[in-house]
């Protein structure tokens, strides 16, 4: 995936450099309310995170979730990007930021960024997001950059109904 460029921002590839990061970012509270918990709890399994699921995904599909880093100190804020799941026919955007960094305005800006990529890079037509119901900002920004609320959904039929929105890009 080749590094993008926002007034703000540059959005890039995980290392494993990024795994205090990813311990961070998968032990928020709000993380583990409304996406899932993960089970990663030590910088060791936060590495096998980033080999297992996100480089992998970089391999497989040239895209992932990625770093999103302050432009002027290269600071990780946060993560954005696409996912090819099975269980779902279009590719999906996924986004997480510390608290720190929520409310200024760097999710959206990375999220426009990137389904600009996923368009332009990749021949995407539709991008779907799958959000918890009760994620009240997630969805207002899924809706803010175009998404539409499609339909409720399970990814498996043991998981909870999801809100599953789609753009055309």
């Amino acid at each position: 995936m080749k590094a993008l460029k926002t007034s703000r921002l540059i959005i890039d590839e995980m290392t494993l450099a990024d795994a205090l990061f990813i311990l961070e970012i998968l032990n928020d509270a709000d993380f583990i309310r409304y996406v899932a918990d993960r089970g990663i709890r030590t910088e060791e399994r936060a590495k096998e995170y980033l080999t297992d699921r996100v480089m992998v995904s970089y391999k497989e599909h040239g895209f992932g979730m990625a770093a999103v880093r302050l432009k002027d100190s290269r600071k990780i804020i946060g993560m954005c990007g696409l996912i090819k799941r099975d269980s779902l026919q279009d590719v999906d955007i996924g986004y997480g930021f510390l608290p720190s960094a929520r409310g200024q305005g760097y999710a959206r800006e990375a999220v426009e960024a990137v389904l600009a990529m996923g368009r332009k890079d990749f021949g995407l037509k539709r991008i779907a997001a799958i959000i918890h119901p009760e994620n009240r900002p997630s969805r207002a920004l899924a809706e803010s950059v175009g998404m539409q609320l499609d339909s409720m959904i399970r990814l498996t039929p043991d998981d909870d109904e999801i809100c599953l929105y789609l753009v055309d890009t």
